[in-house]
């Protein structure tokens, strides 16, 4: 289990530029990015054990995040 944050840097490298301008045209997609660093922070917290949540909570916050992160994904590629 890795305590990591997992920054969209870290998740999208070399595509911070295009985040930002799909984000400053697109607020859905400003929207999942709030959302992802949202749930990003919660598992993140969870991880280092600073909120006490259960393991099966964990876990669909892990999915939750990749689930945003999977549709960030999507909307760079339509975007790109």
């Amino acid at each position: 289990m890795s305590n990591t944050p997992h920054t969209l840097g870290d998740e999208f490298p070399g595509q911070l530029d295009a985040i930002h301008a799909l984000k400053a045209r697109d607020p859905a997609f400003a929207t999942l990015l709030r959302d992802y660093d949202d749930v990003n922070d919660k598992v993140h917290r969870a991880e280092t054990r600073l909120d006490a949540v259960s393991e099966a909570t964990e876990q669909a916050l892990r999915k939750q995040r990749l689930a945003i992160k999977d549709a960030i994904a999507a909307a760079l590629a339509r975007a790109g």
